[in-house]
């Protein structure tokens, strides 16, 4: 006898598939037949339960988004300041080996061509821009530079550098200390 899923495992499931779909294949090129397929349901229950495409793909990319945010805000602490950045640079790194969700979110980048991707991104960066800022209490040309790094990093994670041979792949592979932000103040990057 084949035991049914309940509703929330079976989506459960299927966010799981759809996630590794989309972010070897991006919004265009990820098949909801071949997700339907892998879960073991039809394409209409797939469409049933997210209404369209686009609708799975964004909740992938906004839940990718909110993760990083969420780990580093609670990485933090209590911190502020250049301990605070220390602390979720460190999460942020630790968080690189979630290759699936890294290239999630570099889907959602490659995808704003679509307005309403776009908003969806534009409105998730601006979540981890504020999480870092409020929680730091940085300038905004420090959040910048430290974002800026962690964007280096989403891409060292997307090219897989940790198995990858070269200076360049070292150099990427390279742990960011938090004295490396002390310079970068408004006063001297004007």
């Amino acid at each position: 006898m084949v035991q049914r899923m309940r509703g929330a495992e079976r989506r459960a499931q299927v966010l799981e598939i759809a996630a590794a779909e989309f972010a070897a294949h991006g919004l265009h090129g990820a098949s909801t037949e071949a997700i339907a397929r892998d879960a073991e349901i039809t394409q209409a229950y797939v469409f049933r339960m997210f209404g369209t495409k686009k609708a799975l793909f964004l909740e992938l990319v906004r839940a990718a988004f909110d993760r990083l945010t969420d780990a580093m805000r609670d990485a933090a602490g209590d911190r502020a300041g250049l301990d605070a950045l220390a602390a979720m640079g460190a999460q942020y790194y630790d968080l690189l080996s979630d290759r699936t969700g890294l290239l999630l979110q570099l889907q959602g980048f490659a995808a704003c061509g679509d307005e309403e991707v776009r908003e969806a991104v534009r409105e998730c960066f601006a979540r981890m821009w504020d999480a870092v800022a409020d929680v730091t209490g940085l300038e905004p040309v420090t959040v910048k530079s430290f974002l800026a790094f962690g964007m280096l990093l989403n891409s060292g994670a997307a090219l897989d550098v940790e198995h990858t041979d070269g200076r360049w792949a070292e150099g990427v592979r390279t742990r960011i200390n938090a004295g490396l932000f002390e310079h970068i103040t408004a006063e001297r990057n004007r």
